[in-house]
């Protein structure tokens, strides 16, 4: 009988246990609030592939598709 590996469960026997573990830990690091780099609380949102929202200063900027990555005063 095979478990199910929370959200990537949905692939059923497919793609082997390793990468379903590999899915389900990005997805989950992926929908936790992550920490704002302007306002450093934790109130950071993945609104779409590459585009971070702070709930508290309002501030909307481009970064990793699945993690922020951010730069300050990047160039």
């Amino acid at each position: 009988m095979a478990k199910k590996i929370g959200s990537a469960g949905r692939y059923g026997a497919r793609y082997g246990t390793r990468t379903k573990k590999i899915v389900t830990e990005m997805e989950r690091k992926t929908k936790q609030k992550q920490i704002c780099p302007y306002c450093e609380r934790p109130a950071l949102i993945r609104m779409s592939a590459g585009i971070w929202t702070c709930k508290k200063c309002k501030v909307k900027f481009a970064g990793g598709a699945y993690y922020p990555k951010f730069v300050k005063g990047g160039n």
